[in-house]
């Protein structure tokens, strides 16, 4: 079961979370960059968008995942479903530093893996709250009360351009510079996990994916396709496929989460 525990301190009725997953190569490029995995009795996603090349970018992504999922499994065995967030988002960090060195050190002992790196998005999904860390332009939004919101804010340059006024909405959309990102694990010797909390609440869904899938679905469109009602796995499918009609030009990667009052089924992929 998805549930991982709850607060005694709260009278909100602690929340069980369903989770979907897909991810696919895309219709422009050969190889798929992307990793991700659910483990829904930790309560954690995590995905991942490698760079450096097929092989390189391929290895960082699925590396960062490998890691950060068995160091957060190793913290969990050991703490136990009620830690206090602060312990949770500590776990997290030492988490992906110890995926950033790895991916690192492989990069310097490997010439074909020199310059991989990955962008990372990963969430701890609790009974009452939900922790939000990211690193680079893979992206998590939340649809709450007929409402969709983007929980992160990408590190890149062209984020960097609108945040100075240098572009404008509409010039983002087609900036040269969309796919360059400020901050990657495996990179550089250090990197900061951007990490935020959030309230849980009955039905939120929470969405994490890659580029390939916000470059190529209008925040309207997006709005629209979570609203679908359809079960969560083929509500993945669908943000997929029509992504992939939309242009296809990445990979495509998406992880769905949603509350429920009571036992959710788990995890399906």
């Amino acid at each position: 079961m998805a549930s991982v525990g709850a607060s005694l301190f709260s009278n909100r009725p602690p929340l069980s979370w369903e989770f979907a997953a897909l991810t696919d190569v895309g219709r422009a490029r050969a190889h798929n960059e992307d990793d991700l995995h659910v483990d829904a009795a930790l309560g954690l996603a995590v995905l991942a968008d490698g760079m450096g090349g097929y092989k390189g970018g391929e290895v960082a992504s699925a590396m960062a995942v490998s890691l950060v999922h068995a160091s957060f499994a190793r913290w969990f065995a050991q703490a136990g479903p009620q830690a206090p967030a602060r312990v949770i988002r500590r776990a997290l960090q030492a988490a992906t530093d110890e995926a950033n060195s790895a991916i690192l050190e492989a990069g310097i002992a490997n010439d074909e893996l020199q310059g991989m790196g990955t962008t990372l998005v990963l969430a701890a999904f609790r009974p009452q709250r939900v922790l939000v860390g990211h690193i680079g332009d893979s992206r998590c939004y939340r649809l709450r009360n007929n409402k969709l919101e983007q929980l992160t804010r990408d590190h890149s340059l062209r984020q960097q351009q609108l945040d100075a006024g240098a572009i404008t909405a509409e010039e983002a959309l087609h900036s040269p510079h969309r796919n360059l990102v400020t901050r990657a694990v495996g990179v550089e010797a250090q990197v900061v996990l951007e990490m935020h909390e959030h309230t849980a609440r009955p039905d939120d869904l929470y969405m994490l994916c890659s580029d390939g899938l916000s470059e190529m679905i209008s925040d309207a469109q997006l709005f629209t396709l979570l609203n679908h009602d359809v079960e969560l796995q083929q509500k993945a499918a669908l943000l997929v496929a029509i992504a992939n009609d939309n242009g296809g030009r990445d990979n495509i990667s998406v992880v769905l989460a949603k509350a429920r009052v009571g036992d959710a089924p788990g995890a399906a992929y």
